[in-house]
């Protein structure tokens, strides 16, 4: 199977871009199967029925989220009506799952989504939750699966590669919108310390400056704002799995005037 992976959706911008871009990737790669983080794609924060509708229009399968998951409350009802997920690692007592399978391609696909400590809200041990999940869908025969971990911490996404690498087929860190230039397969894993954002490039994480800048400057906060004009970027990547490893891995990069920057992810040797 191929599968894709978009990052953080940062408002009208990030849409804007799939919109335009993601069917022709698809048809162009032989994408089987495609998952989106949803978790900033409304102005920044949270998800809209409309924009979740939307999203889906333009050939998404599958949407993870983060510690933005609930900052719109039409995500209550998107839990039972779309393929959308949470951090798997909330308390029990949350509504929806942070964990789906999927026929893709003739095979079984586990979407995992986890969140991390530093800088997140509370929740349980994201590292114990993967290792419990990963068991058990490998109990129920689910071989190749794929881990959206959302996290500040590039240490605590390290750390998550070296707990799973081996175990799982993919795993690509989201929620600090800065891609990283690391994109690896060990061990069948494929790896990746942060994909990015999907959005406006020409600023501060996908947000209008002028508040982020104040703040470094003055210590005052404000509220974050999305661009209406900016310079957008799409960044996604494309990996083959079956039998539960990744065999070839690649990131697409696609610029609003038209460039586009492919990067092969390298095979660490044993």
């Amino acid at each position: 199977m191929r599968i894709a992976f978009i990052g953080d959706i940062v408002g009208r911008p990030g849409r804007e871009m799939l919109k335009e871009y993601l069917k022709k990737i698809r048809e162009e790669y032989k994408i089987d199967f495609i998952i989106a983080n949803y978790e900033n794609a409304s102005h920044g924060f949270g998800v809209t029925a409309k924009n979740a509708n939307e999203l889906v229009s333009y050939g998404i399968d599958c949407m993870t989220g983060g510690n933005h998951t609930w900052d719109k409350k039409d995500v209550e009802a998107l839990f039972d009506t779309h393929e959308i997920l949470r951090p798997h690692n909330y308390p029990d007592e949350v509504n929806g799952t942070g964990c789906k399978v999927y026929e893709v391609a003739g095979e079984k696909l586990g979407v995992l989504n986890l969140m991390g400590y530093y800088a997140m809200p509370m929740a349980d041990n994201g590292f114990r939750k993967a290792k419990q999940t990963v068991q058990q869908l490998k109990e129920q025969g689910v071989e190749n699966i794929f881990v959206d971990f959302h996290a500040e911490a590039t240490s605590e996404k390290r750390g998550m590669m070296m707990l799973l690498q081996g175990e799982v087929s993919g795993i690509i860190g989201t929620h600090t919108h800065v891609s990283t230039d690391d994109f690896q397969i060990a061990n069948g894993t494929a790896y990746l310390t942060d994909i990015g954002l999907t959005g406006c490039r020409d600023n501060v994480i996908g947000m209008d400056s002028k508040v982020p800048v104040k703040q470094f400057l003055t210590g005052m906060k404000g509220h974050f704002d999305v661009p209406k004009k900016c310079k957008k970027i799409l960044q996604l990547a494309i990996m083959d799995f079956s039998n539960g490893k990744c065999s070839n891995a690649f990131k697409l990069k696609y610029f609003c005037n038209g460039k586009v920057i492919k990067t092969e992810a390298w095979i660490e040797e044993d």
